[in-house]
């Protein structure tokens, strides 16, 4: 959907909705990719499954490469996490990764728990998962930008904007 288009990802509490959420206020294009392109299914062949485990957390790449392919916006955000990132990261501009430390997550999917009993992270075995996750950054892209998260949204995002704006200098 972007001229360019970035991936800002991170671990599960990291803030990425928060962003995507400051993003869009802004005035950005902006996509919640855990909401808007986000399955279950096989990370390699991307085959839907019925059972949901953190590492089925995927997006539909077809529908990655078509926003990217629309070039209406001149900016535009992905915000999510996805175990299928390498099939479709060379399509972005640019990668951010949020990151907190392991109290600032937990406290984070805490407080969206207690607004949404159902959210993930909620179930003892799903804070097990999250606190692992965090320790290994597994699904999490190696080689971003690494942005704190822990500041107040506003100066993420402003960081976030500042580094573009940087590397455009270049």
């Amino acid at each position: 959907m972007g001229i360019r288009n970035y991936l800002i990802g991170g671990v599960s509490g990291a803030g990425k909705t928060t962003v995507c959420n400051e993003l869009q206020r802004r005035g950005y294009h902006a996509i919640h990719g855990d909401r808007e392109l986000a399955y279950q299914g096989d990370p390699e062949t991307g085959t839907p499954t019925d059972d949901f485990k953190p590492e089925h957390h995927i997006w539909h790449v077809d529908k990655v490469k078509a926003l990217v392919d629309n070039q209406d916006e001149a900016v535009t955000f992905f915000c999510g996490g996805s175990r299928n990132y390498p099939k479709f990261i060379d399509l972005f501009d640019g990668v951010f990764v949020l990151e907190v430390d392991l109290e600032t997550c937990l406290r984070r999917i805490d407080e969206r728990v207690a607004l949404d009993p159902t959210d993930w992270g909620g179930r003892p075995e799903e804070r097990e998962i999250c606190a692992r996750l965090h320790q290994t950054k597994e699904g999490v892209p190696k080689n971003g930008i690494i942005i704190d998260a822990t500041v107040p949204i506003a100066h993420v995002v402003d960081e976030i904007l500042h580094q573009i704006e940087a590397n455009e200098r270049q």
